[in-house]
């Protein structure tokens, strides 16, 4: 899929969200890319690596303070980022209705890093 046809499409999964969540996004870029930097690994609580634990496509990322972190009194270093990685998500879909599926599905993800969940409330929802 050309990388315009896919941004097209991450525009329409990000407005297709219900009104009410999308105002509680604030200062958050989402970008696309086509795949990880070579060092992106997986990683613990505490940062370290896990040399056991199999390693998966990497799909997106939030880069960024949970919005549920953020103090007035921060200092603004910018916008958080989500950022979704073309070529694994379209590694794993056979079709663009399964490319749209996992786009949102990625999307809804790191969003739920962006209000402060982790990965274990995540995999709950």
């Amino acid at each position: 899929m050309q990388s315009e046809h896919f941004i097209q499409l991450v525009e329409e999964v990000l407005e297709s969200l219900p009104t009410e969540f999308r105002e509680r996004i604030h200062n958050l870029a989402v970008l696309v890319e086509e795949r990880p930097r070579p060092h992106r690994r997986p990683r613990g609580p505490a940062g370290q690596i896990h040399p056991t634990k199999p390693r998966r496509l990497l799909l997106g990322v939030f880069q960024g303070v949970p919005a549920t972190q953020k103090s007035v009194f921060d200092l603004s270093t910018g916008p958080s980022r989500i950022v979704l990685y073309q070529n694994n998500i379209e590694a794993l879909c056979r079709n663009e209705a399964e490319i749209r599926q996992e786009v949102r599905q990625t999307v809804l993800h790191e969003l739920g890093h962006y209000f402060g969940m982790d990965e274990a409330q995540l995999k709950d929802v």
